[in-house]
């Protein structure tokens, strides 16, 4: 086992860098240049504008600015924001805790409910609940999150005025305490409503399929037929084997949890990384953006590792030895 985590460490750093370097040469190939907008559009002389493309390294070729980035990566340093004039790490470390609280939360829940009614459906298949959950499962997985998001703001907020409207909590007051945990979580619940629906779809129609996959299996008909009893059947081998892809997929989701649910923070006013990335794109913010893609890279390279610990923890027969 600590010869394949090795291996497989090697390759999410190799994995990272090869990520690391394509997102450096789309950022700074894509139209546009932050200097225009740091200058200022009040005609700025061009000795105004040389010097800053200058300061800032942006007359060198690309591949030298890379180097001097991959150098400043070493170093521990993101860089700084070229629009803000601040530390890039702290800029995200600023709007990560809002999107944590909110893609996590969606993210588990509805992995729990998602999967729970998928067991479910899959155990009564045929039924008229498995029919209708079929049904709702593809009408919300082909709904918009954005959409989705207004929607609930419109019928929550606008016409029943029972949940805030936007932001993460009430402005015009100035709770603290517990009074001010209460405020984060009445805001919390239409985006949090928003991811969930918008997960739930996944975890349910992977959870079903293979749960009705595993009852197939010719061992499940030979334990039934030994007189064993239909729970334990479930609990000892179909859960088991059927939750695998469960695991994969959550993995994956939680890797991507992070750009996931910017639109939702845009569509809510969220105060996470969503409109921060949308900042730093439409205003050129190389040093940020390059911030925010290095963060997504490392989580989806950890987040991999885990799962297929995970993996070896659940199902024996996939643990991996020293030979591989």
């Amino acid at each position: 086992m600590i010869t394949y985590l090795r291996k497989r460490i090697i390759t999410a750093i190799l994995v990272i860098i090869v990520s690391l370097s394509i997102n450096f040469m789309l950022v700074h190939l894509a139209p546009g240049n932050p200097i225009s907008l740091i200058a200022g559009k009040d005609n700025p002389s061009p000795e105004m504008v040389a010097a800053l493309t200058e300061k800032y390294g942006l007359n060198d070729p690309i591949y030298i600015q890379f180097f001097k980035y991959i150098g400043t990566l070493l170093k521990g340093d993101l860089g700084y924001s070229l629009i803000n004039n601040e530390p890039v790490i702290k800029l995200i470390a600023e709007k990560m805790g809002p999107t944590l609280l909110l893609a996590l939360t969606g993210l588990i829940l509805a992995v729990v409910i998602g999967t729970a009614l998928g067991i479910y459906a899959a155990r009564h298949k045929g039924s008229p609940f498995d029919v209708v959950m079929n049904g709702i499962s593809y009408l919300f997985d082909s709904t918009p999150g954005f959409w989705l998001g207004l929607m609930l703001i419109l019928v929550f907020a606008s016409l029943l005025k029972w949940l805030p409207t936007a932001g993460m909590v009430d402005l015009r007051a100035s709770h603290t305490g517990f009074a001010y945990v209460l405020d984060v979580l009445l805001h919390l619940i239409l985006p949090l409503l928003t991811v969930v629906l918008s997960q739930i779809p996944y975890f349910f129609r992977i959870a079903r399929s293979s749960v009705i996959q595993v009852m197939a299996e010719d061992f499940i008909t030979t334990l039934r037929a030994t007189g064993m009893k239909e729970g334990r059947i479930f609990r000892k081998y179909v859960f088991k084997n059927a939750i695998l892809p469960t695991v994969t997929v959550f993995g994956l989701s939680l890797a991507y949890v992070v750009a996931g649910v910017a639109i939702i923070e845009i569509v809510f006013s969220w105060p996470g990384t969503g409109k921060l990335l949308m900042d730093a794109i439409m205003k050129r913010d190389y040093p940020l953006l390059m911030g925010v893609y290095l963060i997504l890279s490392v989580s989806i390279a950890v987040c991999m590792i885990l799962v297929d610990v995970i993996y070896s923890m659940i199902d024996p027969r996939i643990r991996h030895n020293e030979k591989g």
